[in-house]
Formats: C-alpha cells, sequence, structure tokens
C-alpha cells in the first residue's frame, strides 16, 4: 500500500478506532494496514534501545527473515555472486556484510521524511542459492528465484549484491513479469561490453545481453557517472545507438542533480524501473572494496 493509501487509512481508522486490533493496545505502536485478510501489522526494525547493535539475527536492519516474498510489499534479497569479475574478486561475501553494516541504519530520515516502514511491508528472504561454479547457471538460479519467489509475489526485490553480472538475470525476470523496463544506472562503467575473453556472459556485459533479449527500454536508460579509460569509443557508442542516456562524471561535476532526477521523473511517468548502483560509481578514494575500481 502506498504511503498515501497508508495515511488516508489511519485518518479513517483515528475516526473509528482500533479497538479491533492488537498492535493498537500495545505501548509503542507498530504500523498498521488493511488487507483483504484485515489488520496487519508491518514489519519494523527493531531500534538500539531494543536491542543492541552487536546483537540478534544478522539480517538486513534486524528485519524478520521468511523463505519468500509473501506478504511482503518489498524484500531484501542477497546474490553472493562473484565469478563473473574481471579483476578482484570477493563480492560473494558482500550481502552478507552488507546486513552487518545496516544495524547502523535508522527508519527514518529526518532531512527527507521518508519513513517506508511506516507504509511497506518489508523483510528479508536471505540469498538465492546461485552456483558459484558455472556462470551461466548461475544466470538461470537467479533469474527463476526472481520469478518464482519474488516477482510472482508482486513484490519488489533490493538486491544486495554481488558483481554486476546478476543485472542481467534480473532484468529477464523482469522482462517476464513487466516486459521491457526502464533503468537508472549509476557506474563508472557502462557494462555493455560485447564479449569478455570470448565470453558473452561476464561483469561487464550485462547491458548490452539485456538489450538483445528485449528487457530495456533503450530511451529510458540513464547511465550515470560514466568515467575513465577504456579500449576505445565503441561501448559509448553502441550506448548511444539504442538511445541510452550516458552522463558522465565530468557533467555531473560542481552542480546538483536535482534537475536531472526532476526530468528522469517525468520521462518515466509510470513505466516499470530497475535501479542499479554499482559501488565503483562512488570513487575508489571513498570506497576502495570494488573489483574494477577506476578513478
Amino acid at each position: 500500500m502506498a504511503a498515501r493509501g497508508f495515511t488516508t487509512f489511519l485518518a479513517r481508522a483515528s475516526k473509528k478506532g482500533l479497538s479491533n486490533c492488537p498492535s493498537a493496545r500495545s505501548t509503542r505502536v507498530s504500523p498498521i494496514i488493511w488487507s483483504s485478510r484485515g489488520y496487519r501489522e508491518l514489519n519494523r526494525p527493531p531500534t538500539a534501545n531494543e536491542m543492541p547493535r552487536p546483537a540478534g539475527i544478522a539480517s538486513f536492519m534486524r528485519l524478520p527473515v521468511q523463505k519468500d516474498a509473501k506478504g511482503l510489499n518489498a524484500c531484501f534479497v542477497g546474490v553472493p555472486l562473484d565469478i563473473g569479475t574481471s579483476n578482484r574478486p570477493g563480492t560473494r561475501f558482500g550481502p552478507r556484510q552488507i546486513r552487518t553494516e545496516s544495524v547502523m541504519c535508522r527508519a527514518f530520515n529526518k532531512d527527507t521524511g521518508a519513513a517506508p516502514y511506516e507504509s511497506l511491508n518489508v523483510g528479508d528472504i536471505g540469498d538465492v542459492p546461485v552456483n558459484i561454479y558455472n556462470l551461466e547457471k548461475a544466470v538461470e538460479d537467479i533469474k527463476k528465484f526472481y520469478s518464482a519467489k519474488i516477482l510472482a509475489m508482486n513484490c519488489i526485490p533490493i538486491t544486495l549484491g554481488g558483481e554486476h553480472t546478476i543485472s542481467y538475470p534480473i532484468l529477464l525476470a523482469m522482462k517476464a513479469k513487466h516486459g521491457p523496463v526502464a533503468m537508472i544506472h549509476v557506474d563508472a562503467h557502462m557494462d555493455v561490453s560485447p564479449a569478455m575473453m570470448g565470453n558473452k556472459i561476464a561483469h561487464g556485459t550485462p547491458f548490452r545481453r539485456a538489450v538483445e533479449a528485449g528487457c530495456l527500454q533503450g530511451n529510458l536508460v540513464w547511465q550515470i557517472g560514466i568515467r575513465g579509460q577504456d579500449y576505445d569509443y565503441s561501448d559509448l557508442k553502441y550506448a548511444k545507438e539504442q538511445g541510452f542516456h550516458v552522463i558522465e562524471a565530468k557533467d555531473c561535476w560542481y552542480k546538483s542533480l536535482v534537475p536531472l532526477m526532476d526530468n528522469i521523473k517525468k520521462e518515466l511517468k509510470d513505466t516499470p524501473v530497475y535501479l542499479s548502483f554499482d559501488i565503483d560509481g562512488i570513487d575508489p578514494a571513498f570506497a576502495p572494496g570494488t573489483g574494477e575500481d577506476s578513478i
């Protein structure tokens, strides 16, 4: 349920009273929504006053863990894959470490007013049991998991990677559900190489494969922060031929990106969109833990 619908529900509920809802009688009221099954309490991350930060189950923000996305509006899911990287491996440990660090996250952002746990039911569904010995098999594993355990339940996945190969099977699953989608991609690299050492599946090729599979609406793709060296002009030429909007890092310097994002939102309208943030979109001086650092 959207935040607007949740607010409306609260306004109506305050007039009618919530005597039939168990959570309304508790000392600390948890967010609730109305569903076809009646009142339903939303999952809420525990605060550091309720559970010390070094304690508790190491899920994302110590949210409840479940085996699939049933009953969730959004879910955190790990994809511990790094066999498609060309330089430094290690991102197979990314999902676990992100969850560990997530204890420092809080449920409300006072600067933006964002309070997602007040209107969305969110949980952690663990990791995709991905094949770490066979990349093509791993792609199938990821696609099937996302299709059957997340998208079939009308849930929005929030993925913890894993290197960028994982975007290709996720987009395949999204296409099966929604048709071709839009994409906002923050990265140092465009990841549209035709192949890497003769292999079509790798961390530098996912978005060329996605185009070939009909997963993306080219005119609704934004690649932001592209920078650094390349072998030649061909990848940039290919991206622009597909209609991608390539915003290089130098075009982001010394200016607000609010106008850019406002324009993107206008263009997107109600189109389903895949958001991908590669850690090397950040300068390696501040985020050195990447497989392919770019100055």
